[in-house]
């Protein structure tokens, strides 16, 4: 049964990794590089400064940092742990697939930070903001699903990778904002 659902997870990469060509290579490399979203972290951070006092938005970026932490360390140890290769370091793909990179990266890929971390700042900002910002969590999702979308496209995760970190992420953001919304009405100046 797992040998089966690893070859169809393998079969959905190759085409989704095959829909790419040439001209959207560089929208999507530049799409999945985390640097290149400070602005909307940026923007994300300012919205949730408006809603809180000083000290209530130091306290939530503190949750935030501890978040990514939480959901990168998380996502490394089940790199090393599970130890499947990403289907750029996989033999027997590296001549039917598109690698859009000029390096693979780390030899094991199950699952994605990239895709845990965005789902969780996604869940995370999308909850934080929805009384000012009805509709930001739904735009946010789907910036995370296009960031997941990304790595298979640039040949570095499978679908189950991205699928499984976005749960993940999902998950740790859900529950980091409930600690968030714990702590803050324990600190709440009265």
């Amino acid at each position: 049964m797992l040998e089966q659902l690893i070859e169809i997870d393998k079969e959905v990469f190759l085409f989704l990794n095959g829909l790419g060509n040439v001209y959207w290579d560089a929208f999507w490399m530049f799409y999945t590089a985390k640097l290149h979203w400070i602005p909307l972290y940026a923007v994300l951070a300012y919205l949730m400064y408006k809603r809180l006092n000083t000290k209530m938005f130091v306290l939530t970026l503190v949750v935030i940092v501890l978040m990514i932490s939480f959901t990168d360390q998380v996502a490394n140890l089940f790199k090393h742990g599970v130890m499947r290769l990403r289907p750029c370091h996989d033999a027997s793909l590296i001549d039917s697939m598109r690698l859009v990179k000029s390096r693979c990266g780390g030899q094991f890929g199950y699952f994605s930070g990239h895709a845990s971390n965005s789902m969780a700042v996604a869940i995370f900002s999308g909850l934080m903001l929805k009384d000012k910002y009805k509709g930001l969590i739904y735009v946010l999702i789907i910036w995370a699903v296009c960031m997941g979308y990304s790595r298979i496209y640039i040949g570095v995760h499978f679908p189950l990778d991205v699928l499984s970190g976005a749960i993940f992420g999902g998950m740790s953001g859900f529950a980091f904002y409930k600690l968030d919304t714990y702590l803050q009405s324990r600190f709440a100046v009265k």
